[in-house]
């Protein structure tokens, strides 16, 4: 993870998805603006491109994951379900939490998958593999100095659209239909 200066189309794509992710959510985006704890809008992760982060990150059985804004738990319940990974979300939102572990106790994933209910900027990360992240370029830049300091040598980062704008990727890969019509940019980082 080093420094790099981007290039205008990787940042024309993220202004796209950001204007995007506002029409679309709106009454969430007002309410993310107004709670300075909140990263991101919950915006769900298509199931094509959950498995695309998770096989990028080279994600393996027994090795440990964070997924930082874990929304409905569908990346954590994917790695723990189809990876067999130890698959941590961290979520803000107490109904989005409730709602990730029904689904992890109907599945019968209590024992690989957990949710911890809170600000995803006061955990500790040192123990991760694997970390993914869907949030926005602000909320990236306030998490890079926990996860510059807490991150051991070879923790693999997979970020969903937004790239982390003082780390240098490893590989960049772009869908351009997820099944949905949507495009999509994976950015994946070791820590060096």
């Amino acid at each position: 993870m080093g420094s790099d200066s981007g290039t205008g189309k990787k940042e024309n794509h993220g202004v796209r998805n950001i204007a995007w992710l506002m029409l679309l959510g709106g009454g969430v985006w007002t309410a993310a603006a107004q709670d300075a704890e909140k990263l991101a809008p919950y915006y769900p992760t298509p199931n094509t491109i959950v498995e695309k982060m998770l096989q990028m990150g080279g994600l393996k059985a027994g090795e440990k994951m964070f997924d930082l804004g874990s929304g409905d738990g569908r990346i954590v319940i994917m790695a723990a379900q189809k990876f067999h990974a130890q698959a941590v979300g961290v979520e803000l939102d107490k109904d989005l939490c409730k709602q990730s572990l029904d689904k992890i106790r109907k599945l019968g994933l209590e024992k690989n998958a957990h949710i911890v209910n809170g600000d995803l900027l006061k955990q500790n990360y040192s123990s991760a593999d694997l970390i993914t992240v869907y949030l926005l370029p602000v909320s990236n830049e306030k998490v890079t100095p926990l996860l510059d300091k807490q991150l051991r040598k070879g923790t693999r980062v997979v970020a969903h659209d937004f790239e982390f704008k003082n780390w240098t990727p490893d590989r960049t890969e772009s869908i351009e239909d997820d099944g949905e019509g949507r495009s999509h940019t994976l950015y994946l980082y070791t820590k060096k």
